[in-house]
């Protein structure tokens, strides 16, 4: 069976930059190398390729640890699923107060006043409800592109890995070459010492020579040393870079998949408990108008049976006296009597009257009648006595 061959470290490379351009988050603009590459320029004769790619690789990692920190390691955490426990809180007390408010059977002003605030401030138990289904899915809607988005860099980021796999992989290799050349520098310097050291000759050139080729020997072996340490170096941390950051990455790993799982929980919770938040809307909106409604029907049969009552207390009496009028005397006869005795009286007191007023009437005519003649003859008289006093006058 074939085995398949893992990408090469640019390959890996080239991928997990391609994946950050297109969620736009790779910079265009080139910054400066970074600090490593120059180090690695020590190196690079040890294997020019080789070096190459590692550091080109390492060159990267920055924008790649950057991305994860900024757009995961510090992912928005929202606080809206306070919103949704305020909502729910406020419409179990609001409906609560709503309820109590009809305990003494009317609404007072304060009590209408602060109605219209709740539904001007908090709105109405519907609305809230509402309120909190739209919270809850916009922040379902945003889970998902996050868990979208954490997905495409932490793929890229996992190609980018490979990458510093094979990195690791070729400074090894490069080590392994910075070896031989170290031992091979040791052997020439081992070489060069015993010449000098077994030198018997009295030519001082001939001296000078051999002293010369130790200390170029040793000059030699010190670069090497050098860039044995650097390639050991190099190799040592990649290797322990990787292998840390690996365990760091399962549990961001482990943390995304818990958070799709939520994600993937709450969708099938809403999706099959909306009916449930729709039937919390009604039955709440409901009960405030099954109290009103139980109110109104109370308040109608304590009308009914006081109305009934007080028909009963003053119903008998009007009807009694409705079977009085109908039934009995149209004319009382005490009345009657009355009227007879008062004509009566009215008839005996005429006659008396009428006697006396008769018999005034002769006696004041007779008055007249005698004051009158009285009048005449007094009249005469002087008339008489006036004649006889002119016939008197010479």
């Amino acid at each position: 069976m074939a085995v398949t061959k893992s990408p090469t470290a640019l390959q890996y490379l080239d991928k997990a930059v391609g994946s950050l351009r297109k969620l736009g988050l790779f910079p265009e603009t080139k910054s400066d190398p970074a600090p490593v590459v120059a180090l690695l320029n020590q190196i690079t004769e040890l294997s020019p390729d080789k070096v190459t790619t590692i550091a080109r690789t390492l060159d990267q990692a920055s924008t790649f640890n950057e991305v994860v920190r900024e757009h995961i390691s510090a992912i928005k955490v929202g606080e809206r699923y306070e919103t949704i426990t305020t909502a729910f809180n406020s419409i179990r007390d609001d409906a609560k107060s709503l309820v109590e408010q009809y305990a003494d059977g009317k609404i007072s002003t304060m009590e209408r006043v602060g109605n219209m605030w709740m539904k001007f401030s908090r709105g109405d138990i519907a609305t809230r409800f509402d309120k909190i289904k739209d919270t809850y899915i916009d922040v379902q809607k945003d889970t998902k592109v996050q868990i979208e988005k954490e997905h495409l860099i932490l793929e890229a980021y996992m190609d980018f890995r490979g990458a510093m796999k094979q990195s690791e992989v070729l400074a090894l290799e490069v080590l392994k070459t910075a070896e031989g050349k170290l031992a091979a520098a040791k052997d020439v310097l081992k070489a060069a010492v015993e010449k000098v050291t077994a030198f018997a000759g009295d030519d001082p050139a001939a001296r000078a020579t051999l002293e010369l080729d130790r200390d170029e020997a040793l000059r030699a072996l010190q670069r090497e040393e050098k860039r044995y340490q650097v390639a050991k170096d190099l190799s040592d941390n990649i290797t322990i870079g990787y292998n840390t950051s690996e365990v760091v990455m399962t549990r961001l790993v482990q943390t995304t998949n818990a958070k799709e799982r939520i994600y993937a929980q709450a969708v099938s919770f809403f999706g099959t408990n909306e009916t449930v938040l729709t039937a919390l809307t009604a039955t709440f909106t409901g009960m405030h108008g099954l109290h009103e409604s139980t109110q109104t029907v109370e308040a109608m049969k304590k009308g009914i049976n006081e109305s009934l009552e007080t028909l009963s207390e003053i119903g008998g009496k009007v009807q009694e006296a409705a079977v009085r009028a109908g039934y009995g005397p149209t004319v009382s006869a005490a009345a009657v009597k009355k009227l007879v005795d008062s004509v009566v009286v009215f008839q005996e007191r005429s006659q008396t009257i009428i006697a006396e007023m008769r018999k005034a009437a002769t006696e004041n005519s007779k008055e007249i009648r005698e004051a009158v003649e009285d009048g005449k003859k007094r009249l005469a008289h002087l008339i008489e006595t006036g004649a006889t006093a002119a016939l008197d006058k010479p």
